[in-house]
């Protein structure tokens, strides 16, 4: 794993500067604290940062080909490189290292842009092609590894694994800097989803390469679009049933664990008690010739605590088993993490996955994990919710169906007090609502009608009428299946699993050098569930059915049919407690009411009521308390904040 970045002059041949170089890469050291290495010619820069996981002697990047006419930066892992590595030598190439980075040159002199179509792997990578003066960078197919670039008003391309590379870049005289516009569209996302969804950042020159796409850039000629290089194809017409498909997935997590399991450094496992990461560790005993490492949260709040699902794994496949007790007034990470991310970003849970990684990397330098899961396997809570709710619309005419349900969705007071089954408000909107608008509203963080309230009318006019439901509305589009389950793991895949899970283990990781690989997120093994009929994914209200069938005699039942708790920290409590006047501080305070976003008497409202118990406002004050930590560390406390930037200001 490791740090990448880099400067493309796109017109000429400018020198490029050293110092602004060295500093775009060292503003990811923690990503690759090993080794780091900078290569620049005219017009071009590529940066470095190295964790040395395999080939630690040769592996040194950037890499050369032969006659050093090809040139990459790679951040990943391409798993199948020994199989490539006998395929490239057979058709004349010559290999100076054992390492998967040099069949990434290899293969692109051999295949072109084809290449990335031979690799299994997560990578994000840029290579420079001097001959054919031909820029190429790519992303792995789940998104996995990030890559944001900016294409400056001068032509300058930057690229990097973090938006901080981008913004640590300043320009030789006369040239373009990164204009730091802060982008409307990406936060009605933000405010939406906890997360700015791809292709957008949080500034508006400012990109992510998604997942699955290329994009070669010429120098001389202008700069297209990325193009797609491959997609999950939800068939769903697989004949097999569930002990044959059990027996079938057992096959390919062995061979996807296998082959995440080629280090030359110390491995290990997180073991969080679910389905997914033991099922990972159950294969991972099952392969290894000595004892499994793995590693623990626990909360002292027994409400959050499933260490004791995880000791059951662990104890029953003899691993070197670590736990750590995390507080469970463990808040102290808010600013930490808005440097972490860069942009706003609102998932909670990233505060426990930041913790776990910081044990792990105590004692090993990679970590497998069960991340991908929920998704490929139909495992989270709110597809058995959808499924209801989807044969509820199927059985009333839209005309009864959308005035009936409206009117009860917005006369039915919101009980966050109440027992769930008397929590009807939700589902009464979802019921009113088309199948992509109902999955929508279910996973907003601050759900439309709050945000239409929350924002300014200045804001209003901003945003133009853009939601953040063209997102799902756009994946749902070119989904290709109109089986209810199928669709929204179609959307999750390409939105929540990106945009949230592989963001936040990404820079939780990273951010303590530590590598960390997804066996449930191959995408032979996502394509192959994605072609079994959903009755196998979830049956009646089990999901994850034929993957726990499959599981029975590796795991104990405890584990497999428990209900699912997930990595929650006790935000309501906080915010009425030790987080209570630091929320009053940042929501109602100056740098907020500065930016001509928000409406004050709202927010004000938000405040009180979740303070005096009459509503829990837990998910949307931590999404506005994790927006004024990203303004604070944008704009610095002594300006005028975000105003400018927004294009808000009176």
């Amino acid at each position: 794993m490791c740090g990448i970045t880099g400067i493309f002059d796109t017109r000429s041949t400018r020198p490029i500067d050293d110092g602004v170089l060295r500093r775009m890469n060292d503003s990811q050291h923690h990503r690759g604290p090993d080794e780091g290495s900078l290569h620049i010619e005219p017009g071009l820069g590529f940066g470095h940062r190295r964790l040395s996981i395999i080939d630690i002697a040769t592996g040194q990047q950037p890499l050369f080909n032969e006659d050093h006419s090809v040139v990459v930066v790679f951040n990943g892992e391409i798993y199948n490189y020994q199989e490539l590595i006998p395929e490239l030598q057979a058709l004349g190439h010559h290999f100076r290292t054992k390492s998967d980075t040099e069949v990434i040159v290899h293969a692109w002199e051999e295949w072109g842009d084809a290449c990335v179509s031979r690799f299994r792997g997560m990578f994000a990578f840029a290579l420079w092609d001097r001959n054919r003066q031909s820029f190429f960078i790519a992303r792995d197919r789940l998104g996995v590894k990030p890559f944001f670039y900016a294409l400056l008003d001068d032509g300058t391309l930057l690229f990097g694994s973090e938006l901080k590379s981008l913004m640590a870049y300043s320009p030789s005289a006369g040239g373009a800097a990164l204009r730091r516009d802060i982008d409307p569209m990406a936060l009605e996302e933000y405010f939406a989803l906890g997360y700015v969804a791809e292709p957008r950042t949080i500034f508006k020159q400012a990109r992510k390469l998604p997942p699955a796409h290329t994009l070669v850039v010429r120098r001389g000629e202008p700069v297209g679009e990325p193009r797609e290089y491959w997609d999950v194809n939800f068939t769903l017409t697989s004949p097999m049933g569930v002990q044959e498909a059990g027996e079938e997935l057992v096959r390919r997590l062995n061979e996807s664990v296998k082959l995440r399991m080629i280090a030359e450094v110390p491995l290990g496992a997180f073991l969080s008690g679910g389905v997914d990461s033991s099922a990972v560790v159950q294969a991972m005993a099952g392969l290894s010739s000595g004892p499994v490492n793995t590693c623990s949260i626990a909360f002292d709040d027994p409400a959050f605590n499933e260490s004791e699902f995880a000791a059951l794994v662990a104890q029953r496949y003899g691993t070197n088993h670590r736990v750590e007790t995390v507080s469970s007034d463990d808040f102290d990470l808010i600013d930490t993490l808005a440097h972490l991310y860069d942009e706003p970003y609102a998932d909670s849970s990233a505060i426990p996955t930041y913790r776990v990684c910081q044990l792990a990397r105590k004692h090993v330098t990679v970590a497998l994990s069960g991340d991908g899961g929920d998704e490929t396997f139909g495992g989270y809570r709110r597809y058995k919710m959808h499924m209801l709710e989807e044969r509820m619309r199927a059985s009333l005419p839209e005309g009864v169906r959308k005035p009936v349900f409206g009117l009860l969705g917005r006369l039915y007071p919101k009980a966050d007090w109440a027992p769930r089954v008397f929590r009807a408000k939700t589902t009464f909107e979802g019921m009113a609502r088309s199948s992509v608008e109902a999955y929508f509203h279910s996973m907003s963080f601050i759900r439309q009608p709050l945000r239409s309230r929350l924002y300014s009318a200045q804001f209003k006019a901003q945003l133009g009428g853009y939601s953040a439901l063209e997102v799902f509305e756009r994946h749902a589009r070119r989904a290709n299946t109109d089986d209810p389950l199928a669709l929204i793991q179609y959307i999750d895949t390409h939105t929540y699993l990106v945009g949230d899970i592989n963001t936040k283990v990404d820079r939780a990781s990273m951010a303590h050098s530590l590598e960390v690989r997804e066996p449930l997120m191959d995408h032979e093994l996502v394509q192959w569930v994605a072609t079994l009929p959903s009755s196998l994914k979830l049956k009646g209200n089990e999901g994850k059915y034929f993957f726990k069938k499959a599981m029975e005699p590796h795991l104990p039942n405890d584990v497999l049919y428990r209900p699912k708790m997930g990595f929650a920290v006790p935000l309501a409590r906080w915010f009425r407690g030790p987080l209570k006047q630091r929320v009053r501080e940042a929501l109602l305070g100056e740098r907020m009411l500065a930016s001509g976003m928000f409406n004050a008497d709202v927010l004000r409202q938000l405040v009180v009521q979740h303070e005096s118990g009459q509503h829990d406002h837990s998910t949307p004050l931590w999404t506005l308390l994790m927006f004024d930590a990203f303004l604070k560390r944008e704009t610095g406390a002594a300006r005028q904040p975000g105003a400018a930037r927004l294009g808000l200001a009176a």
